[in-house]
């Protein structure tokens, strides 16, 4: 693992060269061994814009995602990657991986030999026994499969429940979205604050809005404070929290899940990446998926058990991989485009980002003007940038100086936008894709509509 000092002299040379695409890649993977993943994934990104055709470049932009349990994003690259001939061997080894999450364990054993039938190399014992390949007779699971001989609950391999937080933030700590805390507030917080108005119309508390958009938007950071705007418990729901390998421990997990939320209302809960978890049926390969997606289904109906107190968010990079029956009224019946933060919303971000520390006279405007499809952790990425070169100028002078405005663009200029590939994608599902209008939003703020 590399030192500060290390990482700190790469960036020095780049400061100095910063096209020089090698060293570049050098401070990225020195910074992915040292567990900074997230940098690490700002300098990978900055390489993919200026090199898009590098297989090898956007291979490790997925590790950097997969290291950082963004798993949808890391999905969507090695898709295209293995969808091609010359495939990298370990393209297949991260699928492989990825399908373990998703919990397709038959086609994750299908990838991991591809791999090392490539690359004998990439031969992994530790995945080899979770996935039961060459397993002894004896073994519970053979190859992605459970014996037929295998009786018994296996309790013992069922996901680990997400706990319940009780988060401080409030929406007065989320910059913009002002259409979408206004939607929230009409499900949740306005049936709370009157609720004999709402029982005369027969309106229940709770619901399920979906919000999509590119990453770093700033979906989770609302979904938890919606929960401080009403002292809610929040049950912040991972695809680790529910998938898993043997089969029926996913439906239980999902299941205990809801029952957790229904016996602590008001509850949020909130699920990231939702399309791991409810991918379009006609795409899945295995009836374990499928089965999956029913229980999701049930669970958001509930016939079986009331949901009335209880609200649903989820959020999604890709809205167009997930089953069109969660669109249906009472499921996800409110579905949000959260696009990036406008000029009013930076400024509002930088605000916030810049509170409790040393600053002179910030222009927040001017910065925000400079700063067209940033998204909110691309601001946050603009502001750590410049406190690391105030950081280096105080280092070197004894004296440590506030940030001024100057300091800002000159940060502004490392940054570039990271919603552009996202768009990029988008565009062509709203524009071939769109049945019913429901990316018509996007096309609105591509400026598309017709």
């Amino acid at each position: 693992m590399a030192d500060d000092s290390t990482i700190n002299s790469l960036r020095e040379a780049l400061r100095s060269s910063p096209e020089n695409h090698t060293l570049r890649r050098l401070l990225a993977n020195t910074l992915m061994h040292s567990g900074r993943a997230e940098e690490a994934e700002a300098e990978f990104r900055r390489l993919v814009e200026s090199k898009s055709e590098d297989a090898g470049l956007r291979l490790d932009l997925a590790h950097c995602f997969f290291q950082q349990g963004k798993y949808s994003p890391a999905l969507v690259i090695v898709e295209d990657l293995v969808a091609k001939r010359d495939t990298p061997a370990a393209a297949h080894l991260l699928h492989s991986r990825l399908q373990i999450q998703r919990g397709d364990a038959e086609f994750a054993v299908t990838e991991y030999r591809s791999a090392i039938s490539a690359d004998p190399s990439l031969k992994d014992p530790e995945l080899e026994a979770r996935l039961g390949i060459g397993s002894e007779a004896s073994s519970s699971v053979s190859d992605g499969r459970i014996r037929e001989s295998w009786e018994g609950d296996n309790e013992s391999t069922a996901p680990t429940r997400a706990e319940f937080e009780r988060p401080k933030i409030k929406f007065s700590d989320v910059g913009g979205m002002a259409n979408l805390k206004e939607e929230i507030r009409m499900k949740v917080i306005y049936p709370m604050q009157h609720p004999e108005m709402f029982a005369a119309y027969g309106k229940a508390v709770g619901g399920g809005i979906l919000m999509y958009g590119p990453p770093g938007c700033g979906k989770t950071h609302l979904a938890r404070a919606t929960a401080g705007e009403i002292s809610a418990g929040f049950l912040n729901i991972g695809i680790h929290d529910v998938l898993d390998m043997w089969m029926g421990n996913s439906e239980k997990a999902l299941h205990a899940l809801f029952q957790s939320a229904r016996g602590n209302k008001p509850c949020v809960m909130f699920f990231d990446e939702v399309d791991a978890l409810a991918a379009s049926r006609s795409d899945m390969k295995t009836s374990a998926g499928r089965h999956l997606i029913n229980q999701f289904l049930t669970e958001t109906d509930s016939v079986a058990s009331s949901n009335d107190g209880v609200l649903i968010l989820a959020a999604t990079n890709a809205p167009w991989h997930l089953d069109p029956a969660f669109r249906r009224p009472g499921r996800f019946d409110r579905i949000i485009f959260v696009p990036p933060p406008d000029r009013e919303g930076r400024a509002e971000i930088l605000r916030l980002l810049l509170q409790r520390k040393p600053v002179d006279q910030i222009d927040h405007d001017a910065i925000a003007k400079k700063t067209e499809d940033c998204s909110g952790a691309d601001l946050k990425a603009v502001v750590d940038v410049c406190i690391e070169a105030k950081l280096s100028e105080a280092l070197k002078t004894g004296r440590p100086q506030p940030i001024t405005t100057r300091d800002l663009l000159a940060a502004v200029k490392q940054v570039q936008p990271s919603t552009r590939d996202w768009f990029s994608s988008a565009r062509n599902y709203a524009l071939y894709s769109n049945q019913g209008g429901q990316y018509d939003d996007i096309l609105r703020y591509l400026k598309l509509s017709r």
